[in-house]
């Protein structure tokens, strides 16, 4: 009977943590004239780019249904936009509403002058209450993953305050450490990355229910 129950629950859970019908929108940070940060002839864009593509397919594999604010160099801009950067950044959360998401991630890479930071982090903003329970469920999983010392942080900048749909800023690693600037550029790492965070998903659907 005790056997039974172990086997029940876990059959459950395995159901339950499924992304299948899940609407996930990939915000692929900067693109076009805008780079993003940059190390000699490797910039941010491209990077962040490469692991929405990884993080992509991992969410796919998973069931969900996900899109991605961009698929190539460019940004979300029109010729019409006196404010390129804020236009850019008003039609990602156009995309991320209309696309009806259940909830978004915004991928991009963090900079920091003293080199020896380093990690995964994950920043939110209080606009709707589920981007904190997001944000804890995928900080814990980079913690065990990476054993990164980095905390959940909030952010107020432009997009994250003004995107109702739940979601976080992810910042994959630090460009500007050397060893994670290669490692950020390595596909098995980010795959390891996308199936982290993909885990971090399935938490907190587990958790909002």
């Amino acid at each position: 009977m005790l056997l039974l129950s172990v086997f029940t629950l876990q059959f459950i859970e395995a159901k339950t943590v499924n992304l299948k019908g899940k609407v996930i929108t990939i915000d692929v940070g900067h693109g076009g004239r805008d780079s993003g940060t940059w190390y000699g002839k490797v910039y941010e864009k491209d990077i962040n780019l490469e692991i929405s593509k990884v993080l992509k397919k991992t969410l796919e594999n998973a069931g969900a249904v996900v899109y991605m604010t961009r698929d190539k160099d460019d940004d979300l801009s029109s010729k019409w936009d006196a404010r390129k950067k804020r236009g850019d950044l008003y039609r990602r959360i156009l995309f991320i509403q209309e696309k009806k998401s259940d909830l978004y991630l915004s991928i991009h890479i963090n900079w920091f002058n003293n080199t020896w930071h380093r990690g995964p982090e994950v920043l939110y903003h209080s606009i709707n209450p589920n981007n904190k329970v997001l944000g804890e469920n995928l900080m814990e999983q980079f913690k065990k993953d990476f054993q990164t010392k980095r905390t959940l942080t909030t952010t107020d900048l432009y997009l994250y305050r003004n995107t109702r749909v739940p979601g976080v800023l992810i910042e994959c690693g630090f460009l500007s450490n050397a060893d994670e600037r290669r490692l950020l550029q390595d596909k098995s790492y980010q795959q390891k990355l996308a199936t982290s965070i993909k885990k971090g998903v399935m938490n907190y659907f587990l958790e909002i229910g």
